[in-house]
């Protein structure tokens, strides 16, 4: 059968789901202590805003860095699983060490050396999904594989929720190793690396082999939107502006993951119907949205559950798909390194955004901060489209 044509059954639909289950362990760990991190490094360890952003933006910077590393290794090795086992490894065993962070400089070295493992299992992983999944049902096989996984970014802050009373947020990144366990185990015996694909090394780097055209423009469209995409913690932190008492921070943060879960699948399969970039535009109309209310809407916390929800609702879309985008735009046998340069342009943008946004909401204010966010997400809605007009006229030629 011709793999355009195959629909996701057997060995692909086990590894997909294996993946997603290793994620969704994973990630009850990483949600677990990441739901309550904002509050911990501003009440507990004494940071500012404008220091938690900086954090955030550094950590996800140097994860986009391994990605990029970890994606050139892969290609190199022609192998996936090896790399994508050592990346969970390292996070799992990284993150309880907040239990006994008592700075912020702790906090920002661990929550680092969390990314760092990220970064090396992200682009083998990614890779590695696109390679068993039939190449029509890609966006599908990423939106399954996305709503496993953010199945476990619900369960993580329910589990905090209920476990912050008993044993309190030092507690809690204390037992966050155990489901990071639970998923290494499920990687090591149910996830099978597809078979026959390229295993020479090559000769010269894969870098300058996926830098064409199309992909450049891409990466430019991506570039400018992400500039101004902020990350889940400053909607967390206008929840608490809002009026969002500390016990209740984690449910905030399980509205944005129910919503990023829910359209997670519909996402994928209609990017695969109507084109992947078109879907993206969808997400980006999404955040400008997210924006416009975090401007507008104040004074009342029942509002902190509406941003919340449409916030998921862009992080569905845009995690999804972007993902699922970039095998149309390189070749298989550099796929991860495809992946490690578009996890480095975001992870720059990504440190970028997030210290800016972060300056301006300490220094000067939150309408400031929510403006600049909305302007940038116009902007990269307008290259979208531009982009698609240059792709499509030259592609006719």
């Amino acid at each position: 059968m011709d793999r355009d044509s195959e629909e996701i059954s057997g060995k692909s639909l086990r590894n997909i789901i294996g993946l997603g289950f290793v994620s969704f362990f994973t990630d009850v760990s990483t949600e677990m202590c990441f739901s309550v991190l904002p509050v911990f490094v501003l009440w507990e360890l004494g940071a500012t805003r404008a220091i938690f952003g900086l954090i955030e933006g550094l950590a996800e910077a140097t994860s986009y860095v391994f990605r990029m590393l970890s994606g050139v290794v892969s290609d190199k090795l022609g192998k996936r699983k090896p790399l994508v086992f050592v990346g969970y490894a390292f996070s799992s065993v990284v993150k309880p060490l907040l239990s006994v962070a008592r700075t912020w400089v702790d906090a920002l070295i661990i929550r680092s050396g969390d990314r760092v493992g990220k970064g090396i299992r992200a682009s083998p992983r990614d890779a590695l999904l696109s390679e068993v999944a039939p190449e029509r049902h890609i966006g599908k096989a990423f939106g399954l594989h996305r709503t496993l996984d953010q199945l476990g970014a619900i369960v993580g802050p329910a589990l905090a929720f209920l476990l912050m009373p008993l044993i309190g947020m030092r507690g809690i990144f204390s037992v966050s190793f155990i489901p990071g366990l639970v998923a290494l185990i499920i990687l090591i015996f149910f996830v099978e690396e597809k078979k026959g694909r390229r295993q020479e090394a090559r000769k010269t780097g894969n870098v300058m082999g996926v830098l064409r055209k199309e992909f450049l423009l891409l990466l430019l469209v991506i570039t400018i939107f992400s500039v101004g995409a902020f990350n889940f913690s400053f909607i967390l932190l206008r929840a608490g502006d809002l009026g969002i008492t500390e016990a209740f921070i984690p449910i905030i943060y399980a509205i944005i993951n129910i919503t990023h879960t829910g359209v997670g699948i519909p996402a994928g399969a209609l990017s695969d119907k109507i084109g992947k970039e078109r879907v993206m535009l969808m997400g980006y109309a999404t955040f400008f949205l997210t924006s416009l209310l975090c401007m507008t809407l104040v004074g009342e916390p029942s509002y902190a559950l509406l941003i919340a929800a449409v916030y998921g609702i862009y992080l569905g879309i845009v995690e999804t798909v972007q993902r699922a985008l970039i095998p149309e735009y390189s070749s298989i046998d550099a796929r991860a390194t495809a992946y490690g340069i578009y996890y480095f342009v975001v992870g720059l943008s990504f440190l970028a955004a997030n210290t800016i946004v972060g300056a301006l909401w300490e220094y000067i204010g939150a309408q400031v901060a929510f403006t600049y966010s909305l302007i940038m997400s116009a902007a990269g809605i307008i290259s979208m489209v531009s982009f698609l007009y240059v792709r499509d006229g030259v592609r006719k030629v």
